[in-house]
């Protein structure tokens, strides 16, 4: 009886080792930064950035100089015009926060832009590693640039220039 379950535990054990082995690593980010195309993407978006926060500065800097000059005039005014410009302070604060959203924001500008020409490389890289996977048999794709937490992995089962390849 005993004999019969360790044989039966050996079995499940040998099983799960020989699927456990059925998995591959690869870094996504170098793959990424092998693709000319997602790395002149990157540049584009770096420099439409750039360009963005230019145009989100001056609006700020706008509203900074009304302020500084409302506090300049402030002992001046009548209460009624002190009024008037501090809304129209915090209509153009508010307008310029609203501007900045509309380029940076999660649905901005920027990041449809990114979308736009990062997804289809994405959708490229992914595939070819789904095809090279399924190619040669594996179960399960491992991304270690994405998951610090992998502690040692052997090179065998890298197969990160192989999918460089792949796509060239």
């Amino acid at each position: 009886m005993k004999r019969a379950i360790l044989a039966i535990v050996a079995m499940v054990m040998t099983a799960g080792m020989a699927t456990a082995q059925n998995y591959m690593v690869v870094d996504s980010e170098k793959v990424f930064k092998s693709i000319d195309a997602y790395n002149n993407a990157l540049e584009q978006i770096e420099a439409l950035s750039a360009e963005y926060q230019k145009q989100v500065d001056a609006k700020f800097e706008e509203v900074e100089t009304l302020y500084n000059n409302y506090m300049m005039q402030r002992a001046a005014l009548s209460s009624a015009l002190r009024q008037q410009q501090e809304q129209t302070i915090l209509q153009k604060e508010a307008e310029a926060t609203k501007f900045q959203e509309s380029l940076f924001g999660t649905d901005g500008a920027l990041m449809k832009r990114r979308i736009e020409l990062i997804q289809p490389i994405q959708k490229r890289v992914f595939d070819a590693i789904e095809g090279f996977s399924k190619q040669y048999g594996y179960d399960l794709v491992i991304d270690i640039s994405a998951n610090p937490t992998v502690l040692y992995y052997s090179e065998k089962v890298n197969f990160t220039e192989r999918i460089i390849e792949t796509l060239k």
